[in-house]
């Protein structure tokens, strides 16, 4: 009988064993994302090496575009809007009015074109694509530094151009009252399908495939160590190049930080965080943006959702409609500067716009849309990334261990905890709530950012985070 007891005991330290030893080669194999090496050009990959030249690039359009351009908005046929709708039911068609009022009367394009092309832009074919990047080197450097390349990548329905007042405030810190301790060489490329990057012509291109370009990119203009900070799909195609170059990405720095993988904690945390919060590691502010969650959190996924899922399952249908319509178009993404900066601003009939932005910036993303004709493949990413299902991939189900840098804007749509950011970025080292701003942060509160951009790097910096992964 004693001898019966051994063997079992003998057989339970093995299982013991079998099982610490399968999650710890589990994990280990798990560390990383694979790099995906695709062919996005069209037709077969040729046998020829890709040509990989960097070359400049400048913005220009024709006066045929233009001109096609106010026929359209000439021949615009609008709808009358509910009375006292405000914002409440998309972008009320008043101020839409006086919207198109300016970009026939007073936009100056040719002039807005002057200040797209007054930082050094570039085009390289990358995995049979043309990828466009803005690169901008600092004017001067403190003596003994060298810049720290920094990769910005931006989201829907923005654009390189969102970054344009943040770039000084980093190439150039000094000169706008900022710390030079830390002084950046920042790259801003356009994603596949948007702006001016070439749209992938097969199906299948997501956020893991854009990551594997952008790290491309980076290694090709011979950055073995840099920064990447994202928000929108920034926030996932950088999380993504985190989990694919650990070794590569020396911080990631997020606007926004959505966790996917949902477990028990967190769904607990939903129920009973409001009043024991404490047991969640929930801070005061967190609870403040958190709830009542029915209306903070599912109530306003359902409002503000609709455009994802249409996005994500036929995007070329209404895409059709966008490319066609330049109205439409800017109907279309007006309404996201709005709520998206603030969800009040739904009580205001001109949408809050012009409170955070000016027209001439909201028209010049529109505007970068409409020449670039890139609507509907912009929208088709959405697809890409959903069409399998929230928390099916393998990116949603492994860890960040990358030092990570999140600022929490208050008006972002939703809100991520520290408590349940720290599950998938296991090292964050800096989470501050910013004092104001939106989704569109880089637009919005350039110097907040900034700040919080250089603060994140002079902790990783001052304490080398990146060489104890």
């Amino acid at each position: 009988c004693s001898s019966l007891a051994g063997i079992m005991l003998l057989e339970a330290f093995l299982a013991l064993g079998a099982v610490i030893i399968y999650f710890l080669l589990s994990k280990k194999k798990e560390e990383t994302l694979s790099f995906k090496e695709g062919w996005w050009g069209k037709g077969q990959k040729p046998d020829a090496e890709e040509d990989t030249t960097i070359r400049p690039f400048k913005v220009e359009t024709t006066e045929e575009e233009l001109s096609d351009l106010f026929r359209r908005l000439d021949q615009a046929r609008f709808t009358e809007p509910l009375e006292n709708s405000c914002f409440h039911y998309g972008t009320n068609s008043v101020y839409l009015r006086k919207v198109v009022s300016y970009w026939k009367n007073q936009f100056n394009w040719k002039k807005q074109v002057e200040v797209l092309n007054k930082y050094p832009q570039f085009k390289t074919k990358i995995q049979g694509i043309d990828i466009h990047f803005v690169h901008v080197k600092p004017p001067r450097l403190p003596e003994g530094r060298s810049a720290k390349p920094l990769l910005m990548v931006h989201g829907w329905p923005g654009s390189f151009y969102e970054f344009y007042k943040i770039i000084p405030l980093l190439t150039d810190p000094a000169s706008h009252g900022l710390s030079d301790e830390h002084v950046f060489e920042v790259i801003c490329p356009s994603i596949p399908g948007y702006g001016f990057s070439e749209a992938p012509h097969k199906k299948d291109f997501n956020s893991v495939s854009a990551a594997s370009v952008f790290y491309e990119l980076m290694l090709r203009l011979g950055f073995n160590e840099f920064y990447a900070q994202g928000g929108d799909w920034g926030w996932l195609i950088c999380t993504n190049l985190a989990q694919m170059a650990p070794n590569h990405v020396k911080g990631l720095h997020l606007n926004l930080a959505s966790v996917t993988n949902l477990g028990f904690t967190h769904l607990l945390s939903i129920l009973l965080g409001q009043y024991f919060p404490w047991l969640f590691g929930f801070q005061e502010e967190d609870v403040k943006q958190m709830f009542p969650f029915r209306k903070k959190g599912i109530y306003r996924i359902l409002l503000e959702s609709g455009y994802a899922h249409i996005q994500a399952t036929k995007p070329d249908t209404v895409g059709c409609a966008l490319n066609d319509s330049p109205v439409g178009l800017a109907a279309y993404i007006l309404e996201k500067f709005s709520t998206w900066t603030d969800v009040q601003f739904h009580n205001l009939e001109d949408g809050g716009l012009e409170r955070k932005f000016s027209l001439d910036d909201l028209l010049t993303n529109i505007m970068i849309y409409w020449v670039s004709g890139c609507i509907v493949s912009s929208m088709r990413f959405y697809k890409e990334n959903l069409q399998k299902g929230i928390g099916s991939q393998k990116h949603e189900r492994l860890t960040v261990q990358v030092p990570t840098g999140i600022a929490a804007f208050p008006n972002e749509l939703l809100h991520t905890p520290q408590a349940w950011a720290q599950k998938k970025y296991t090292n964050i080292v800096s989470f501050r709530f910013m004092p104001q701003g939106g989704h569109f942060a880089a637009l919005e509160e350039p110097k907040l950012l900034a700040e919080d951009i250089l603060q994140f790097v002079g902790k990783v910096e001052k304490e080398q985070l990146w060489k104890k992964k």
